[in-house]
């Protein structure tokens, strides 16, 4: 029975995605889960299994062509009989089926950065201005986009790299094995991790440049820009939004992280960043308050039993919002890992499917590029986001006398269809409690 292999939807605002490669040719044999094709997104790029055993008896879709989500790429024969002679590339049916039942999304290792120009022993095939082939063989070694990059930037020839994955594929180990075999040196890093975000110091991704021609220049919007704009405008037009602010005291927990991150950093290798403070306060709020973990489908207000937190990250050109899965099933450790994990692969387009859905409640974080607070806008499902403000000292009055103390806006955009201001107040009052008499152990 015929299988359709679709362009799969990398998260909730990618709306289409292009074939990089495709891994298997007309009338080959495939198993269920065994890698198919690549694909490049805005946001994550990805070898794509197939979603069952047969013979690909049709290539619908060409390399380096972009299709919209849940298009057709491919037809696997599943009785795996003898495919019919006919062009290796046919045209796609129109309008495109929906994913088969059952199919199952595996994302495998895979990496975009800024690519450097190859080496005189690199000839690559272009796409997009970017780089996709590692070798002058690269088209007949098996191995994922990560591990091509990896061969680029260390002027490898993946034919003298020993694969030990399925049919000789050449898996992260084998090149990071093989280099340090050449190079005499320890384990080398796939690529180095940017530094970890924190409310007050995130690094800001660079700004557009732009190179006039005229008095005015027409650039076209993205399709993650695209989607960004009509996700916040159905937001708008879907939630009766109603903004509050509070201002919190942040002396406790600063001293805390001061007086511990050196040696957090040593057991964990992981910095001790603010953010995770406001995920656990957030989480145990959430506890207290457990409509704010809820959403709205008709007259039935969903209650979520997973605290699913998502984490705004701001990306080049634009942002996305990846999500800690059981939230509060993690200690502080765990949540601090998640975190910095996140956000590193968000920036390095290493994100899976899963890691940007399933969200029930937002944080984002308008202080890292030194915003004293923001009324962000609700990300959809949910009913609520929020937002913290740059972490400063400012002058204060305790016990009727001026004092310095650390402090923040935390700022809280909610639905009121769900959510009533006194609820609301509540949520934000059991954060700002937590944050300003900060008990929990951090080591």
């Amino acid at each position: 029975m015929p299988t359709n292999v679709i362009m799969p939807q990398m998260g909730e605002s990618v709306v289409e995605g292009t074939v990089t490669k495709w891994l298997k040719k007309v009338g080959e044999r495939v198993e269920r889960d065994e890698p198919l094709f690549e694909i490049s997104t805005d946001k994550v790029d990805a070898e794509i299994p197939s979603p069952a055993a047969g013979q690909l008896a049709k290539i619908l879709v060409k390399e380096n062509e972009t299709v919209a989500v849940n298009t057709v790429v491919a037809v696997i024969d599943g009785e795996g009989s003898a495919v019919a002679a006919g062009p290796a590339v046919e045209e796609r049916p129109a309008p495109p089926p929906a994913p088969a039942e059952g199919a199952e999304l595996e994302i495998r290792e895979s990496a975009v950065g800024v690519q450097p120009a190859p080496g005189p022993e690199s000839p690559v095939t272009s796409h997009e201005g970017g780089v996709r082939a590692g070798t002058s063989e690269a088209g007949e070694v098996r191995s994922s986009p990560l591990v091509r990059r990896i061969a680029r930037e260390h002027n490898v020839d993946l034919t003298q790299v020993k694969g030990t994955g399925l049919g000789g594929r050449v898996s992260k180990k084998d090149i990071l094995s093989y280099l340090e075999e050449r190079q005499g040196l320890g384990a080398v890093e796939a690529a180095p991790a940017p530094p970890a975000a924190s409310p007050s110091s995130a690094a800001a991704p660079a700004a557009p440049q732009m190179a006039f021609t005229g008095p005015t220049q027409v650039v076209p919007m993205t399709p993650m820009r695209r989607q960004i704009a009509e996700h916040m405008l159905a937001s708008k037009r879907t939630s009766a939004h109603v903004y509050t602010v509070v201002e919190v005291e942040m002396t406790q927990v600063a001293k805390m992280r001061e007086h511990y991150k050196e040696e957090f950093e040593r057991r964990n290798s992981v910095k001790l960043t603010y953010t995770p403070f406001f995920v656990r306060a957030a989480v145990e709020a959430i506890k207290d308050v457990p409509i704010i973990n809820s959403s709205l489908e008709g007259t039935n207000i969903i209650f979520k039993r997973d605290v699913n937190i998502g984490i705004a990250v701001a990306l080049e050109n634009g942002l996305i919002v990846p999500v800690i899965k059981r939230a509060d099933e993690k200690n502080f450790l765990g949540l601090t890992r998640a975190v910095q994990d996140l956000a590193d692969r968000a920036r390095l387009k290493r994100l899976s499917v899963d890691d940007v859905q399933g969200g029930t409640f937002t944080i984002t974080n308008p202080g890292s590029f030194g915003g004293l607070f923001g009324l962000p806008i609700i990300n959809q499902p949910q009913v609520a986001i929020l937002g913290v403000g740059a972490i400063e000292k400012r002058p204060v009055v305790r016990d009727d006398a001026i004092a310095i103390r650390m402090m923040v806006y935390l700022s809280l955009s909610y639905d009121h269809r769900v959510v009533d201001g006194a609820v609301a107040e509540q949520f934000l009052g059991k954060i700002k409690k937590l944050l300003e008499n900060w008990d929990e152990a951090v080591l």
